[in-house]
């Protein structure tokens, strides 16, 4: 329904804002499992730069 739909994406939106992290993250999911290397993420975050999906992706380089 309409009203279960706005109501999960609330939830996610929040979970984003109060953890700092993002969800179903495809790319980071691959990297932290190793499908993604270094230099993929790197690549992906760059054409993503402009962004906060992008500069997200660029934050996961620094850890």
């Amino acid at each position: 329904t309409h009203a279960s739909l706005h109501e999960a994406s609330s939830f996610v939106e929040t979970i984003e804002n109060v953890q700092g992290l993002k969800v179903a993250c495809l790319e980071e999911i691959a990297f932290r499992n190793g499908w993604l290397s270094k230099e993929k993420l790197k690549e992906a975050s760059q054409q993503l730069s402009k962004n906060d999906y992008g500069r997200y992706l660029s934050e996961l380089l620094d850890e």
